[in-house]
């Protein structure tokens, strides 16, 4: 049976790609720093990048600083904290200007770090309040949230994940980061193929579609996507990133 990632190895200079971080590259873990990065994953995304010409990105909700600490000594070419944070080939990190309001937003969950059911993640402009250790309490945590949202000035908005909600400045996404990445050497004139695992990804696959690439989810066939095609786990990501280099 052919597999979703064959046309990339069979022709690698007709396609970019762009891959998502956690529960993609890397398995998911209870919590953001309980996740272990597989020996070699580094070396072989460089690999993979130097039989594309250069053309792969890391699309991801984390902050470019942590992608950066944990991918040395390669630096991709980046968007993190979905989109808000881009590096783009050539030129240092960007981002979006900050809105008012972070101050207020940061003293107001402070006091659910106490929480043991919860874990607040402070990533430098965007807050996060994962609630793995307490599904059930799901709709409790996105009612609080929104009522955050809703006291703090314009330029906010509600990011919400597996187990997590988070809150960070509003009119970024994946799929506009896939979008301008498109736009300028390596990538331009190729066919992007966005793969995750999120609903946070479901912003790239459209983009990809539209532009006659590959869209791969990560994830139980069954669950609504605008993905195309679907991969079982990371590591059979992993295994097909071999097999293109291989």
């Amino acid at each position: 049976m052919p597999h979703p990632l064959d046309p990339v190895r069979d022709a690698p200079d007709r396609f970019a790609l762009f891959l998502d971080i956690d529960g993609c590259l890397i398995d998911l873990a209870d919590t953001p720093d309980g996740i272990v990065i597989p020996d070699g994953l580094p070396d072989l995304l460089m690999r993979v990048s130097d039989r594309q010409g250069g053309a792969l990105a890391l699309v991801t909700g984390r902050q470019a600083t942590w992608v950066d600490r944990t991918f040395a000594p390669h630096n991709f070419p980046l968007a993190a904290l979905h989109g808000f944070q881009r590096r783009l080939p050539g030129n240092p990190l960007s981002a979006l200007p900050v809105p008012d309001g972070l101050d207020m937003a940061r003293a107001r969950m402070a006091p659910l770090a106490e929480d043991p059911d919860l874990l607040v993640e402070d990533k430098g402009i965007a807050l996060g309040l994962h609630y793995r250790a307490a599904p059930a309490r799901e709709a409790e945590m996105r009612t609080w949230m929104q009522g955050l949202l809703d006291d703090l000035p314009p330029g906010w908005e509600l990011q919400f994940g597996k187990m997590v909600v988070e809150l960070r400045p509003a009119g970024a996404t994946k799929g506009s980061a896939v979008r301008a990445f498109m736009e300028g050497a390596p990538f331009a004139g190729r066919r992007p193929v966005t793969i995750g695992d999120d609903v946070t990804d479901e912003t790239m696959f459209p983009v990809a579609n539209a532009m006659g690439g590959l869209s791969i989810r990560i994830a139980d066939p069954s669950e609504p996507t605008a993905a195309t095609a679907h991969l079982p786990s990371p590591s059979a990501l992993r295994a097909a990133l071999e097999r293109i280099v291989s």
